[in-house]
């Protein structure tokens, strides 16, 4: 309700901050004026504009009372004059007070001309983020970070960074962490101290297991009550001690730029998480003159070629192979390229382990699709009729079931997680695409290695086959997995990012879907419930950016309501930013998985049981577009026209529990 008139003679602007008789006698009230909030009073026939922050607390006087002539504070009751807002007796304590005019139209209040803004030291961090190419920001805008927060409006309104207010912390956090696995590049999230930061964890451990690079951004309580005890502090240091690679608190005497610097590289480089505290008062301190940080002359090419006795002990043992198996991890995702090269000189089939599904799309002639236990009997086949295994960027995870017993050549950037778990006949350190590439060049003209194109084509056949009798099988109710994910791999964009989370709808859908040039994102190591909707919010944001590879291209993410139900709120964050996204939801009722686990190891089923609202109608309700699947003839259509839409869109597919 602030009407801007020019500044007067006085140099003051004036703003009109409340209508004729709109606050009655003896009543204060807050107003934000042209960005300052002031306390208006009206007592003994006046009007008075006082500063609305107590000078002790900061309390909120405009949220106060008067009593007895006196305004008085909400927080611990000290009084003020209401009119000139000096405290009564002897005391020295007074608040700032403005101009005011009573007009015809109602209460004026008179600032001085707006002073240019201050640069901080919030402002010397962002710019040095934003120079590493870390441009994606989400987060909550709290009390213990508004200086930070404002560096980051003022980065935004340059068009430096994009900035997304999300409903929980943790959305934001599995945001950045989908960013980074998606891109290899970081994007941060923000809270504030507390219990805001400690929200932030669960998203930033699945970074640190996926190795995904992602900045943490975290307020604090100012520096005087560290240790004491204050208001939401919480030792952010230690909670975050085994999460973060690189971790600091940044005080006034820091080189803030380097500081930046060394948390971009280390995310950069690592592959993790980097974390920077802000205490409240150190946010705002002025940096006028301070230089921003960059990565010029900071960061080394990491294409490392690996020693060339390694490359000549793996060359020999392909070389000599009948029928080697190459497995590719999501360690091997931007070097794809290369190691197909090496398939098809081999003329082997590639397998992936399921958090690098769809690196290889499941349309070349020497794909073999999934391996392990969320995997496709081609996959298996291919591991037991192996006399070889060539593993690319993997970790031998548990769930991945690569032979342990197989004669193996595994390649990996980190010479830790060779033989991470048992010893390979030949470990590898190095890039992948170079490695693979160096083999490809280094193999001899006659191989031992015997063409499987055919028996590759076969098994598919086969495992199709399967899957259409599956199709045919009566769902409990609804529709059944295999005819979901069926539905989704004819009807799906070939180019769509399809983030998925965990549970029965995530293993039928490594079993049943076939990917073609789709990007899937899941949380792996962690296994973290509920990852894929906030996901698919870092997804989106990668495909807002005009020159990237993701550019446009449509995200459709996957869950369950056990998983969807953790983070449904953020349905009101796609809308809020238009995102043209389409969330698939297979709703059964349950935890279905734990359901599953509790009967196979002979437990009651217990507590796995969900009570659900409409789905559909909820997305409605957010501003999004809702649809509801109840049968198998209801499914193509209703995907279609949530694929279509432009905007938001959730299809609820009733589903049955059972994922085979």
């Amino acid at each position: 309700m602030t009407n801007d008139t020019a500044p007067d003679d006085d140099g003051l602007q004036w703003y009109r901050a409340l209508g004729p008789d709109e606050l009655p006698e003896r009543r204060v009230t807050a107003v934000t004026c042209g960005g300052t909030t002031v306390c208006l009073t009206h007592y003994d026939g006046q009007y008075a504009a006082i500063d609305n922050a107590c000078p002790h607390q900061g309390g909120p006087l405009g949220e106060g009372s008067i009593e007895n002539g006196l305004l008085r504070c909400p927080w611990h009751g000290w009084d003020f004059d209401p009119l000139t807002g000096q405290s009564p007796g002897d005391h020295d304590d007074c608040v700032l007070i403005y101009d005011v005019e009573e007009r015809a139209d109602g209460i004026y209040v008179g600032f001085p001309a707006d002073e240019p803004r201050e640069r901080t030291v919030s402002d010397v961090m962002v710019e040095t983020m934003t120079n590493w190419g870390i441009e994606h920001v989400w987060g909550i805008v709290g009390h213990s970070n508004l200086g930070l927060a404002d560096a980051f409006r003022e980065a935004e309104s340059r068009g430096d960074l994009s900035y997304y207010g999300v409903r929980h912390e943790g959305a934001a956090s599995f945001a950045a962490s989908a960013y980074g696995k998606l891109t290899g590049r970081p994007a941060a999230c923000f809270s504030i101290a507390g219990p805001g930061a400690t929200n932030l964890l669960t998203g930033l451990w699945d970074a640190n297991v996926d190795r995904s690079p992602t900045l943490a951004l975290t307020g604090q309580v100012a520096t005087q009550v560290l240790g004491t005890g204050n208001f939401q502090e919480v030792d952010l240091e230690a909670a975050y001690g085994d999460v973060a690679l690189f971790e600091q608190t940044v005080l006034p005497s820091s080189d803030h730029a380097e500081l930046m610097t060394r948390a971009a590289k280390t995310a950069i480089l690592e592959g993790g998480v980097s974390h920077l505290i802000f205490p409240d008062e150190v946010q705002t301190i002025s940096a006028a003159s301070a230089e921003v940080g960059g990565p010029d002359g900071r960061l080394t090419r990491r294409d490392i070629a690996p020693p060339a006795a390694s490359v000549e002990e793996a060359v020999d043992l392909l070389s000599s192979a009948e029928r080697p198996l190459i497995i590719v991890g999501h360690g091997a995702r931007f070097e794809m390229e290369q190691v197909v090269e090496l398939a098809e000189r081999l003329d082997c089939p590639v397998v992936t382990t399921f958090k690098a599904k769809g690196q290889l799309s499941d349309h070349h002639p020497l794909a073999g699709g999934v391996l392990g236990r969320s995997g496709t009997p081609v996959a298996s086949h291919f591991m037991n009729e192996s006399d070889l295994l060539v593993v690319f960027g993997a970790s031998f995870s548990n769930h991945t079931g690569i032979s342990e017993y197989k004669p193996t050549i595994h390649v990996d950037r980190d010479p830790m997680v060779l033989g991470k778990h048992h010893a390979v006949d030949v470990p590898v350190w190095g890039d992948v695409g170079v490695a693979a590439g160096q083999f490809t060049e280094h193999l001899k003209d006659s191989l031992a290695a015997k063409s499987q194109r055919a028996e590759v084509a076969d098994r598919w056949d086969i495992w199709r086959e399967e899957k259409a009798t599956r199709r045919a099988q009566p769902a409990e109710r609804g529709v059944n997995y295999a005819t979901v994910f069926d539905a989704m791999s004819r009807l799906l964009p070939d180019d769509a990012i399809l983030p998925v989370d965990v549970g029965n709808n995530t293993y039928a859908f490594g079993r049943y879907f076939e990917c073609a040039d789709h990007t899937v994102l899941m949380s792996g190591y962690l296994g973290s419930i509920g990852f894929a909707f906030p996901a698919a919010l870092g997804a989106w944001a990668a495909t807002q950016e005009p020159n990237s590879p993701f550019a446009e291209r449509p995200v459709v993410s996957v869950s369950s309501d056990g998983g969807f139900g953790q983070y449904m709120g953020e349905v009101t964050t796609a809308v809020k930013y238009d995102m043209d996204l389409t969330h698939v939801l297979l709703t059964d009722n349950e935890l279905g998985k734990i359901s599953k686990e509790q009967r196979d190891g002979g437990w009651p089923v217990w507590q796995t049981d969900l009570v659900n609202p409409d789905f559909a109608a909820y997305a409605e309700n957010c501003g999004a577009l809702g649809v509801r699947v109840e049968s198998p003839d209801e499914l193509e259509d209703k995907l279609t026209e949530a694929l279509d839409h432009e905007g938001p869109a959730l299809v609820e597919v009733l589903t049955d529990t059972n994922p085979v």
